[in-house]
């Protein structure tokens, strides 16, 4: 199998060659060493030294007990309910820096949702007639609050079931301490977890995370592809204990304990001595060089030394992501995964929240392409309120356009809100796992129904450019018969390989032989970006191959006209593009 180069930082990394080789000492998994080293498997390459956190998923079971002392119960339950609302105030305030007004307001309902007096009433009156712990009085009103809004007739109200449940949880959480299965504290750190699902990534403060490490997981799940849009270190694969002993012989938790992920190599050093500390942030040093460089990259053109050009764009999983696709200079975004809005809801997301979330990224991208791609739930991405069955074979299964086809309104739902934000900026539509031409047309039924509803109820809307992703073999094959029903393909590289090579990208026992450069996925492209032009399309890649920058120059010979990579490859494929010379065989 081949790997990427240093650079780019990809599965199968190695130290920088510029390094230091004797920095790197043999790799130890004792335990009982003065300075414990457990070995992983990299997913992105780089150095992250602090504390280490041990993420423990809360589900916030609450058993009903009886209490003793009712005032000092209603005492507890006043306190941590004081504890959330200032927990929502510094929500609202980083949210509002990151992802502007309209997106912060949400804090601010569940503000005021807290000093609700029917529902604080409900509580209190609880834990005195019935004498129960302050949880039990939680849950139970939460969730009656919830069915009463549930059961409304108005849209707007329905949307409030779901924020009850996350105040009530909230409030729950400060009474159990158990921080609501977030990161508690105001220090960055390395986040300690068995595997994080995309639903618990995308509710993560980011900008407390200083590297992800987990025990399972794959090269090719969405936690690693988390860590290369923040472009931070990331191992898999790590069997991290509870406790270790320190070099004194005492026991300590591995929670809070000091520590140093080095993302080249695949380590993770716990209690180490100041001799490697100092070692590793000289590299981290480095490695912070080799970033201010890439930044005079900025505002410089894609284009080849004998004048090829290309469009350079980045991949964003929601709102936030905004601030890191400007941050590095991406001419537009070339995939938002719209599913992390659905992702991080306890109900559907409704109109109103999607547009205003699509409203913000087109109008902060500034007359920018940005590619919106439509729902993608299923597989590995699932979600509790589609009361989806299980299914021996999910990657294959009920997802994403399958879903959207089958379930109508949801789809128009989303249709409605891109349009509608599309009045804002210049979007563009893109559709996730097609297989035929009949969902082509019956997707452009649908746009059609969307746009004269609008245009019916006078909502300004503009004509939006609408692709396919092309991730099934079975798309590659027609795609001389799709290209002539669409503006543009975008090729998802990550299911293309794994349904090519029948390897599931979930499986971390197929890694060694999960080989994205294999020829048979190296010719499919080639065939995509000729059909592509020869029917009128644009080609590009939003998968995680487009990062590779050991292909980069591969991929301008093929003629591509745009890459999509994480915020934090840019300017390292700029790099790459700008000292290409095609004019060389």
């Amino acid at each position: 199998m081949r790997h990427a180069s240093a650079d780019a930082c990809l599965p199968g990394i190695r130290a920088p060659q510029n390094h230091n080789a004797a920095l790197y000492g043999p790799r130890k998994n004792d335990w009982r060493q003065q300075i414990m080293q457990l070995e992983g498997k990299s997913v992105f390459g780089g150095i992250a030294i602090g504390k280490l956190s041990v993420y423990n998923k809360k589900d916030n079971q609450v058993k009903r007990r009886k209490v003793e002392d009712v005032a000092a119960e209603e005492t507890r339950f006043s306190e941590a309910r004081e504890a959330a609302k200032e927990q929502l105030k510094g929500l609202y305030e980083k949210a509002l820096k990151e992802v502007g007004e309209v997106n912060a307001a949400i804090f601010e309902v569940h503000q005021m949702m807290l000093d609700d007096l029917d529902y604080v009433e409900s509580i209190i009156n609880m834990i005195r007639t019935q004498e129960v712990n302050a949880e039990f009085a939680v849950a139970v009103t939460g969730d009656n609050f919830s069915k009463m809004f549930a059961a409304m007739d108005d849209d707007y109200m329905r949307e409030r079931a779901a924020d009850v449940k996350d105040i009530s949880n909230r409030v729950i959480a400060v009474l159990q301490g158990t921080g609501q299965g977030q990161i508690t504290g105001e220090e960055p750190v390395i986040l300690l977890a068995d595997d994080l699902a995309p639903s618990e990534t995308v509710q993560l403060d980011k900008s407390l995370v200083l590297s992800f490490v987990t025990r399972h997981g794959s090269t090719n799940s969405h936690t690693a592809i988390l860590a290369r849009t923040m472009n931070i270190p990331a191992l898999i694969g790590v069997d991290y204990p509870e406790t270790f002993q320190t070099a004194a012989q005492e026991e300590k938790s591995l929670d809070g304990a000091f520590g140093i992920v080095d993302g080249y190599q695949g380590i993770l050093y716990v209690d180490p001595d100041e001799e490697t500390i100092a070692k590793y942030r000289k590299i981290k040093d480095e490695d912070e060089d080799k970033k201010r460089l890439l930044q005079e990259l900025k505002g410089k053109e894609n284009v080849t030394l004998d004048g090829k050009k290309i469009n350079l764009y980045a991949n964003i999983g929601g709102v936030a992501d905004v601030a890191n696709v400007l941050a590095n200079d991406a001419g537009g975004i070339g995939l938002f995964r719209s599913e992390f809005l659905y992702l991080e809801s306890e109900d559907y997301p409704g109109e109103e929240t999607q547009f205003a979330a699509y409203k913000t990224v087109a109008e902060n991208m500034a007359g920018k392409k940005v590619i919106i791609r439509t729902l993608d739930i299923g597989a590995d991405k699932q979600v509790d309120y589609f009361q989806m069955e299980k299914e021996e074979n999910p990657a294959m299964g009920y997802r994403a356009i399958r879903i959207c086809l089958d379930r109508r309104e949801i789809f128009k739902t989303q249709l409605r809100a891109i349009y509608r934000a599309s009045h804002f900026g210049t979007i563009s539509i893109m559709f996730p796992m097609i297989i035929s031409l009949q969902e082509v047309k019956e997707i452009k039924e649908i746009v059609a129904q969307v746009k004269a509803e609008l245009e019916n109820e006078g909502i300004p809307y503009k004509d939006c450019e609408l692709g396919i992703m092309i991730e099934t073999p079975a798309a590659v094959m027609i795609s001389d018969v799709l290209a002539k029903e669409v503006d543009f393909f975008s090729i998802g590289t990550n299911d293309l390989t794994q349904y090519t090579l029948a390897i599931d990208r979930q499986n971390p026992k197929l890694d060694n032989i999960y080989d994205s450069h294999h020829e048979a996925v190296l010719r499919m492209l080639q065939m995509v970006v000729d059909n592509g032009h020869a029917g009128g399309c644009w080609v590009g890649i939003c998968g995680e191959l487009g990062a590779d920058t050991t292909l980069t120059e591969t991929f301008l010979r093929m003629g591509f006209d745009e890459l999509s990579v994480s915020p934090s490859m840019v300017l390292k494929v700029r790099d790459k593009i700008r000292n290409a010379d095609l004019s060389k065989n």
